[in-house]
């Protein structure tokens, strides 16, 4: 092998190969590898300015064809066949691995033919690339964004990255060795945390791309990681206590009545959000005149009565839209490899703005500025952000930036930067939110609050959530939220929801944003209208207000409100940490208590912050639970009992109590 030395990277030639290892911000390091004539320019998440990494990097290349690289506590060695291991502070803790004819390692299997790095042809072109590493035993793996499912710690799981309705791919790990890896490739794909390798996949990409750093914490590790793909800003705080929500208020007298009823009851609302098909089309992008006649006096009289307006924008283009025409020929939307042109199917034959292409995210933004953002909107719901695709057949779809399988995972990022960047130009970025249902790497410095999608109304979607939001904070994405109560409730009226209802309602007052939402079924409130288009002939659900579950379960979600609104000094100043050093507001237990071993094992519970330790019911019936609390002295914030940890206690938990202490 012949090496290249430069002074904060090296590079090298093996069988065709081209390897590139470069310090990329403290103690981390980024390694590419291509079978083509040169990498590409593609930064992909990596968009943040890094120091100088200089006086940290030493190079040493051997006469017997190896060499070692490194920067801070992070090192790399090249052995004989270029395979690479890796070190924090000369302890290995991942190397690539390799069963073949030649090396060092694992001779004991070398006749298998397995190579780290391993290229498939695609026609065309681009190659289905696999990147595969040696397992560790014990390790533990967090982070990766939002998956449906309870398990915090992701080893052995297998991992499809793509964006769909409530799963949400964010290709960054945090391991419980004290290191993290980001996949930086937007491609459809997989990750596999086995038990004997681990594997990342790319199904279409021209380079292998990855990035990895150490720290002596999860938080040093995240807050490395967010120094080179971005942070989050600081939350606006008048948002920070209840957003009310509901599918859907279908006109501006609904929307003003129920924020008229909470000014009436004395109850603070921050936000209001106006949802979907209060438009004509899908892809007007405005206002159904005949439903909301003047949204400039709507909005003014929200305002005015100290509430917040959030508005529902979907990429979806209706081809019997107005702007659909234009869009088309331009080639603003995403196209198909074979068969219809449509992309969406929902409630009309739709395609899909192609914000990959930077005309098409000038052309919506545009339309939003006019129509909404114009009238006083303060912020907007971008839903179906994934996007959502009548099938997700990958391989059908394609972007002005490549294929759906190469740069997919990337739309939700965009879709949030087309509004960032409007807003920023002119001059009011400070205050901007984006609501948005999907991302990915880097997606926080673009003002994105993430939740959780459609999930179902059922505990045990409940327990799924909680796990999402504190890998979705250990993926570098500090505002998440819930639809509170789930989306999906068949029977409003069912007692077992309304128990899950304010189970639901405890946890997310300790979560970055507390937002009442979802479909309360049965769909059985007729129609505005008998037209098949416009803001009156779709259903909506029944009321979702505080005051619509009874006088009982009402109080109980004022006594939380209260208590959340009691915090919003100490949430702002979270929000700050979040902007930084990255630290998320939802904290798994080793987050602040990485010298605990318990804590690495305790997966129902968790720190909001650094102060408030959270146990969530996520069962139904349940009415007590044991809560692990660490070293130190403990408050119950409900009779004010003082404990000394470490120590197991178990916790009443009626109906209108969750365990929560406060950390002495």
């Amino acid at each position: 092998m012949i090496f290249k030395q430069e002074k904060t990277a090296l590079t090298f030639s093996h069988q065709g190969e081209k390897i590139r290892i470069e310090a990329w911000g403290r103690d981390s390091l980024r390694v590419r590898s291509t079978k083509n004539a040169s990498f590409t320019d593609k930064d992909w998440a990596l968009t943040e300015d890094v120091r100088d990494c200089g006086s940290d990097v030493a190079i040493i290349v051997n006469d017997n064809g190896t060499a070692s690289f490194t920067n801070g506590r992070i090192r790399v060695d090249v052995n004989e066949v270029g395979i690479l291991s890796f070190y924090r502070d000369g302890k290995l803790f991942l190397r690539e691995y390799y069963r073949s004819y030649y090396g060092t390692i694992s001779k004991e299997s070398r006749c298998l033919k397995l190579i780290a790095r391993n290229y498939k042809p695609i026609i065309g072109g681009d190659y289905t690339l696999t990147m595969r590493f040696e397992s560790n035993d014990g390790e533990k793996i967090y982070g990766m964004g939002q998956y449906q499912h309870p398990y915090l710690d992701l080893k052995g799981c297998v991992l499809e990255l793509a964006q769909r309705n409530s799963q949400i791919s964010v290709p960054f790990a945090v391991s419980s060795l004290g290191y993290g890896f980001l996949w930086n490739n937007p491609a459809v794909g997989s990750a596999s945390f086995g038990k004997n390798y681990t594997e990342w996949v790319a199904q279409a990409s021209k380079q292998i791309d990855y990035w990895l750093t150490v720290a002596d914490t999860p938080h040093g590790i995240v807050e490395n990681y967010t120094a080179v793909t971005g942070r989050a800003p600081v939350m606006r705080a008048d948002v920070l206590g209840l957003w009310q929500c509901k599918l859907r208020y279908r006109t501006q007298d609904e929307v003003l009545s129920v924020a008229r009823k909470y000014k009436e009851l004395g109850i603070p609302l921050d936000v209001i959000v106006i949802d979907f098909f209060h438009w004509t089309r899908q892809g007007d992008w405005h206002f159904d005149p005949e439903y909301w006649p003047d949204p400039k006096a709507m909005v003014d009289e929200l305002h005015a009565m100290g509430t917040k307006v959030v508005v529902s924008v979907w990429p979806s283009v209706d081809r019997k839209s107005e702007n659909f025409e234009e869009m088309f020929e331009r080639g603003l939307l995403i196209r198909t490899e074979r068969g219809t042109i449509e992309t969406y199917d929902f409630q009309g034959d739709c395609l899909v703005v192609d914000v990959t292409n930077p005309e098409a995210r000038e052309f919506i933004w545009e339309k939003c500025r006019k129509n909404y953002y114009d009238y006083g909107i303060d912020m907007f719901w971008l839903d179906n952000a994934e996007p959502d695709l009548a099938v997700y057949d990958y391989d059908n779809y394609r972007y002005y930036m490549g294929t759906a399988l190469e740069v997919g995972n990337i739309y939700p990022e965009l879709y949030a930067k087309a509004f960032s960047d409007g807003i920023t130009e002119l001059g009011r970025g400070g205050d901007m939110l984006h609501l948005v249902r999907s991302g990915w790497a880097g997606s926080q410095k673009y003002s994105t609050l993430i939740w959780s999608g459609d999930v179902p109304s059922t505990f045990e979607a409940l327990e799924d959530q909680m796990a999402a939001g504190l890998n979705m904070g250990l993926a570098g994405i500090p505002w998440w939220t819930t639809d509170i109560g789930g989306f999906m409730t068949d029977d409003v009226n069912d007692p077992v929801f309304r128990e899950l209802l304010i189970r639901w309602y405890e946890f997310a007052v300790f979560t970055p944003v507390l937002r009442m939402h979802g479909d309360r079924g049965p769909h059985n409130i007729p129609p505005l209208s008998d037209k098949e288009y416009g803001g009156g002939y779709l259903y909506t659900g029944h009321p979702n207000e505080l005051w619509s579950y009874g006088e009982e379960n009402m109080k109980i979600m004022l006594d939380y409100l209260n208590l959340r609104l009691s915090m919003k000094p100490y949430i702002e100043k979270l929000m700050q940490e979040a902007h930084e050093t990255g630290a998320p507001l939802m904290r798994t237990m080793f987050f602040e208590f990485p010298e605990d071993e318990k804590c690495w094992t305790v997966t129902d519970q968790y720190m909001f912050g650094d102060k408030y330790l959270v146990a969530p019911i996520l069962k139904a019936g349940m009415n007590e639970r044991e809560v692990y609390l660490p070293a130190g002295k403990w408050e119950d914030i409900h009779d004010k009992h003082v404990f000394e940890g470490p120590v197991t206690v178990k916790c009443e938990a009626p109906l209108e109590k969750i365990p929560v202490f406060i950390k002495k």
